[in-house]
């Protein structure tokens, strides 16, 4: 039976899996419920569909997140923002031909596995038209950052509340208002120092200390300084040197900035990478706060007894991860601490569904997902032979994290971006698939590499590599 491949979403990670299926030959229909590809890159002005706000620029360097063979332009800053990366994944996937194969504004419903292993996929397209079709084999790449995770609040507040998957920018109702933000991860920060633009007051609750990387650490993006440190370096050393490094730029905590002090080596959980918070916050423009305890109309207390009143409300709380169109008795990962997958990838009990991006990476998601989706299209073709026993694999992988993150559902897809591609080329190479290293010879040099070429792949019976260009 010919494979047939339906990839739900045309997001970063849907756009690589498609252009995958049709480099092989597959036949592949992508089913995306926007009108343009690029998943959260889509910037919307209106709530309820999850996107960046006016303002975002990526948090991983231009060097470690675009597609290893589609460069990003030579103009683009070592930090693009939306607009820029928007473009580039429009240009992507017309470079590869993967258009044609998208299905825009289109809901998928309901996905059911039938007895003869094949998905019935039911959709409604954008004349609300119910369809279904037969497909051989799925890739689910609908992305986990969309789901708005809210919190248990101690009480009933009575100003304006949001969650940051609304938050598409500040205009001038935010003038002069006092405004909370709950959270410390990447969104929060982005949100605080936005508002403290304009905002007569912006403070932040943290329920939790957390390390803030800056975007550059001597004179270089943060994670091309770190990529430079040799993956034998033992996980201790490590975390201990930049930990050290972190500190030394940054000073105390506590004593300088009022944030809790972290009681662990950094990448122990997952850093926030963000420039101006902590000017901000010398500056006086945010005010850290420690976790709600109670809340009556706009009056919050906090958990050390300190109060105030305020006018805006922003959980930045996270996202659930979500498969709406699986039935829960099927598959759900919305709770579980960490997520019963091979290399993030491939279920122990269904051989021809396959997870795309669902992954949370110290770095960006999408080069990685490139890599699953050529795995995923290596064991559809017959040429990659997953472990006998996938359960203990899946155990095994799960026991033996790339770093000794923390424990919980914000850690159930965490992976080391470097040790991660190790693990997926060491799969690729079972398959007969070599991943040459970047021109100049070293892991972390694409930073000058910015013409397009191809990939630096070879099948291991054609007796040599082909020499970087």
């Amino acid at each position: 039976m010919r494979a047939t491949v339906a990839v739900i979403g045309a997001g970063p990670s849907g756009l690589t899996a498609a252009k995958n299926c049709l480099e092989a030959g597959l036949a592949v229909e992508v089913f995306e419920k926007n009108n343009q590809v690029g998943g959260n890159w889509v910037f919307n002005s209106r709530t309820g569909h999850s996107s960046v706000y006016e303002n975002t620029h990526i948090i991983s360097s231009k060097a470690w997140s675009e597609y290893e063979d589609f460069p990003m332009p030579a103009e683009y800053p070592d930090y693009p923002n939306h607009r820029q990366l928007q473009s580039y994944f429009e240009n992507y996937a017309k470079h590869f031909g993967v258009f044609p194969t998208i299905r825009f504004q289109t809901t998928v419903e309901q996905v059911e596995r039938q007895t003869s292993g094949e998905f019935l996929i039911t959709w409604r397209d954008n004349e609300g038209i119910q369809r279904s079709k037969h497909f051989t084999h799925l890739m689910v790449a609908n992305g986990h950052h969309w789901n708005p995770k809210h919190p248990e609040l101690p009480g009933e507040f009575s100003g304006r509340y949001l969650h940051s998957h609304d938050f598409k920018g500040v205009d001038d109702s935010w003038r002069g208002q006092r405004v909370l933000v709950i959270g410390a991860g990447n969104s929060a920060c982005d949100v605080a120092v936005e508002s403290a633009r304009i905002a007569e007051t912006v403070h932040m609750s943290m329920r939790s200390p957390q390390w803030f990387l800056p975007k550059f650490m001597f004179g270089k993006p943060s994670d091309v300084l770190g990529s430079r440190m040799p993956l034998w370096v033992p996980n201790r050393i490590r975390q201990w040197v930049l930990t050290k490094l972190v500190k030394l730029m940054q000073g105390n905590y506590k004593a300088q900035y009022n944030l809790p002090e972290p009681n662990s080596l950094l990448l122990s959980h997952h850093p926030t990478v963000n420039s101006d918070l902590l000017d901000f916050i010398r500056h006086g423009r945010i005010h850290p706060r420690t976790d709600i305890a109670a809340i009556a109309e706009n009056t919050i207390t906090f958990s050390d007894g300190k109060s105030g009143i305020y006018d805006i409300l922003v959980a930045c709380t996270g996202f659930r991860i979500s498969f709406p169109f699986f039935a829960k008795s099927f598959i759900d990962f919305e709770h579980a601490e960490k997520v019963p997958l091979f290399l993030k990838m491939m279920h122990a009990d269904y051989q021809n569904l396959y997870f795309i991006g669902l992954f949370q990476p110290l770095g960006c998601i999408w080069p990685l997902a490139d890599y699953q989706a050529k795995l995923a299209v290596q064991e559809i073709l017959g040429r990659y032979q997953r472990p006998a026993d996938m359960p203990a694999a899946i155990e095994h992988e799960i026991n033996n994290p790339h770093l000794p993150f923390e424990g919980g559902a914000r850690h159930s897809t965490q992976v080391d971006y470097h040790k991660f591609r190790r693990d997926l080329k060491a799969a690729l190479k079972q398959a007969g698939i070599d991943i040459g290293k970047a021109p100049g010879g070293k892991i972390g040099a694409y930073k000058s590499f910015n013409r397009r070429t191809s990939l630096y792949l070879e099948p291991l019976t054609a007796g040599k590599k082909r020499a970087n260009r």
